[in-house]
């Protein structure tokens, strides 16, 4: 389970990413985090990660507080960032290897998952070759496999699907699914409004660092139109939120 309480981040103690924000993810969920470019999403995973710190507010993963405890909370999550650039001089078994090692994956059950995440992926064959020859789209893969290798309790994904193609898409949904069915959590920002809709037990929106949302697409289209779509819903509860238009370019 993730909780924040009350989070708030600014930069240079002007520009609010964040304002107050309160949310819990619990355990046997897919919760999606969606919001216009630059509304405060990857701010958001970033803190929770301990890569950000906060300005204010607290962060728990498992009950172990991100600030006061952060080895321990960081052994219940795996995150894949927006952006897959990384240690692009290794071959991609040396990074496997290389993350499995750092989260003490025994011999037996990293091969297992080695073998079976990277065949599922489409990049077994492309394991002996150095991460900078791969792809956009296969150094996406290689850093799912990576961080899914432990099998944390806590999965913490920013726009997972970005380079992905369809097989290897479907694929991560199947596998978000039987995470979260199995008790464990699921939490990713997307801008893929169709995948949300299709996949979430329950989303939330934010905007200019604002919560507007949390609940069901049930909630959301009981809330507003039934008969509406989440595209819709999401640009009318932006527009309420204040005069700025939404960036929807990436949508």
């Amino acid at each position: 389970m993730i909780e924040l309480t009350h989070v708030t981040k600014s930069y240079d103690g002007e520009k609010m990413a964040v304002d107050d924000l309160s949310l819990t993810v619990h355990n046997g969920e897919i919760f999606g985090f969606l919001g216009p470019n630059g509304a405060g999403k990857t701010t958001t995973l970033k803190m929770i990660t301990g890569l950000l710190s906060l300005d204010a507010g607290s962060i728990s993963i498992d009950g172990h507080d991100i600030q006061k405890d952060p080895l321990e909370a960081k052994r219940r999550f795996s995150f894949v960032p927006d952006n897959p650039d990384t240690f692009t001089r290794l071959r991609g078994i040396e990074y496997l290897r290389f993350i499995a090692d750092i989260y003490g994956v025994g011999k037996a059950e990293r091969e297992e998952r080695t073998e079976s995440l990277t065949r599922q992926f489409g990049i077994h064959d492309a394991l002996n070759q150095m991460v900078k020859t791969y792809s956009h789209g296969m150094q996406q893969k290689l850093i799912l496999t990576g961080a899914l290798l432990h099998d944390p309790d806590n999965w913490l994904l920013d726009e997972p699907m970005t380079g992905l193609d369809p097989a290897s898409s479907f694929q991560l949904k199947q596998l978000m699914r039987e995470h979260a069915d199995a008790g464990k959590t699921v939490l990713f920002s997307t801008h893929v409004l169709e995948v949300a809709e299709k996949i979430c037990d329950r989303l939330s929106v934010i905007d200019n660092g604002k919560l507007l949302f949390v609940g069901t697409m049930a909630e959301l289209k009981e809330r507003y139109a039934e008969d509406a779509s989440l595209e819709s819903l999401f640009l009318r509860l932006v527009e309420e939120s204040g005069p700025q238009a939404p960036d929807t370019s990436g949508w």
